[in-house]
């Protein structure tokens, strides 16, 4: 069953909900993030939005540029990839909005994720590259040997990438070393996510387009 319209802090039972948003828009991206709310790209709207516990929606920033992933940063913004304008945003809870071009041009910025070390991480899918954005400082790139996709911390440092056809994953250290596994051919690695069980063994989750998940033990 759906039901339609709940205040967020009433939909932890199991019952799926759903919350309306502008026809048309898109979303992709969404995120916990400052003020109790859920925080979603929209990619054809160009829009950055908000929903509040109330199940309240606000269009908060209208960057454009067809904005894909979306995290919450270490200093209190949001930053988001903006995928078609070749750029990262950030995003003051505010609204005050800052966007800075990615050095390698045509680069295709998606997946973006904070790390334990204050910095910013997001993939560039149409350059082989990972860039990295300690947050008042500028972008530093870095070649990887395949496509990434997503990217997500690595709690004991650095940052796990999947790599889109050439069914890896990647792990690069906060010193900028890399090192790969690999998986099933024909796999085609998505999203990622790291769990940590009450043991405190490390598992990397990874979706994979063939239409299953992978876990790898990584500590």
């Amino acid at each position: 069953p759906v039901r339609r319209g709940r205040p967020l802090e009433d939909c932890a039972d199991g019952v799926l909900d759903d919350i309306e948003l502008p026809s048309g828009s898109g979303p992709f991206g969404i995120v916990a993030g400052p003020g109790r709310a859920l925080w979603f790209t929209a990619t054809n709207s160009g829009v950055i939005g908000r929903v509040d516990l109330d199940g309240t929606v606000t269009e908060v920033a209208h960057p454009g540029g067809m904005p894909s992933m979306i995290t919450a940063g270490p200093d209190g913004a949001l930053w988001f990839t903006l995928n078609e304008a070749n750029a990262i945003g950030r995003l003051e809870p505010s609204g005050a909005l800052t966007v800075r071009e990615v050095p390698t041009p045509r680069s295709g910025p998606v997946g973006i994720a904070a790390t334990h070390d204050d910095a910013i991480w997001f993939t560039e899918i149409l350059a082989d590259k990972i860039g990295r954005i300690p947050t008042d400082e500028a972008a530093q790139e870095l070649d990887l040997p395949g496509k990434p996709h997503a990217v997500v911390a690595d709690p004991s440092g650095g940052v796990w990438v999947s790599l889109w056809g050439a069914s890896q994953v990647a792990r690069i250290t906060a010193d900028g070393e890399v090192s790969t596994v690999d998986l099933i051919p024909g796999g085609e690695p998505h999203g990622l996510a790291v769990q940590r069980d009450g043991n405190g063994a490390t598992a990397l989750w990874v979706a994979m387009e063939a239409g299953y998940l992978w876990r790898l033990p990584v500590g």
